[in-house]
């Protein structure tokens, strides 16, 4: 099922956006529960396209193989904007059994920077767990304390939603019993969030996070990622816990499995569709570019976490 929105095309120097024209396109997302055979040809939708829409997005569609990024299809721009692996975790196995896929070494690191933090916190850290419907507010509250400290939504325009609407939303999932908050504190203040709501299906979808800066050098993200997961096995009440789309360390390590998707788009063949796409792989390309030759230097993560954090 198709839903209309307006979707930003993001010109992009590494974390920082230049640009972030929009354009309404009929979108679809293709889940971990969407059973559908990866695919080794990006064919364009038959539906209808909408007088108002500008094309088709279908989000962590399942590929065979790499996908060239642009080229013409039955009439429309076949545009592959990002390929990566989608990282899970699969829920239906014990704590413990999901905690034997690290090796000893990671769990000593893990530990360890549980120790640290405890230490810091004077001995013992301060978590809470938030579901029910009178719990959000908050939640809310202290969520967006977080995450109006991060990169996220400074750079990316990704952090938590401060809306009305989003709020009922929130609500609304926590009435179903399909929504699960976290956060992480020290002292009474918030330092780390993690908001997941839950498929009809069981799946627990990683959506939105955060941690303030200020305490990057203790893991708080880490370390509240972990707790969080401890309690979700214990509910034994879910299938999988999805990364959703785009990689990082972060999820690799904790995933058990991924498979191979892409964010394709199929748009009209106009001279501004045209320039948006040339616009963004370019900018792209330059940004590997760039990031690669810092990376040969040493000077990649310094960069990032300049651009990021101001340090």
């Amino acid at each position: 099922m198709w839903n209309c929105q307006q979707v930003p095309i993001r010109i992009q120097l590494g974390d920082k956006t230049l640009l972030s024209p929009k354009l309404w396109l009929q979108v679809r997302e293709a889940g971990l529960d969407d059973e559908s055979p990866p695919v080794s040809e990006l064919i364009p939708p038959t539906d209808t396209l909408q007088s108002n829409s500008q094309g088709f997005l279908i989000r962590s569609l399942r590929t065979a193989g790499t996908q060239p990024t642009l080229r013409r299809r039955n009439g429309y721009l076949c545009y592959v904007s990002s390929q990566y692996p989608r990282y899970y975790i699969d829920m239906r196995q014990s704590f413990a059994e999901y905690k034997s896929k690290f090796s000893a070494k990671t769990r000593s690191t893990i530990n360890r920077k549980i120790r640290k933090y405890a230490d810091y916190c004077g001995g013992e850290i301060q978590w809470k767990v938030y579901k029910a419907v009178g719990d959000m507010a908050e939640f809310f509250k202290l969520a967006r304390t977080v995450s109006a400290t991060t990169y996220q939504e400074k750079l990316l325009d990704a952090g938590l939603p401060e809306s009305e609407k989003f709020f009922l939303e929130m609500e609304q999932l926590a009435q179903q019993q399909r929504l699960r908050g976290f956060v992480l504190f020290h002292d009474g203040r918030p330092v780390s969030y993690l908001y997941c709501p839950v498929k009809p299906s069981g799946v627990v979808i990683y959506a939105f996070l955060g941690y303030d800066p200020t305490y990057m050098n203790f893991s708080v993200g880490t370390i509240l990622q972990w707790f969080a997961l401890e309690h979700l096995f214990e509910e034994n009440s879910f299938r999988f816990f999805d990364f959703t789309e785009g990689q990082s360390d972060h999820k690799k390590l904790f995933a058990t499995h991924s498979v191979q998707c892409a964010n394709v788009f199929f748009l009209r063949s106009s001279l501004r569709n045209r320039a948006l796409l040339y616009m963004q792989r370019a900018m792209g390309r330059f940004s590997h570019l760039v990031g690669n030759k810092l990376d040969q230097f040493g000077l990649k993560s310094k960069v990032k976490k300049m651009m990021r954090f101001g340090i």
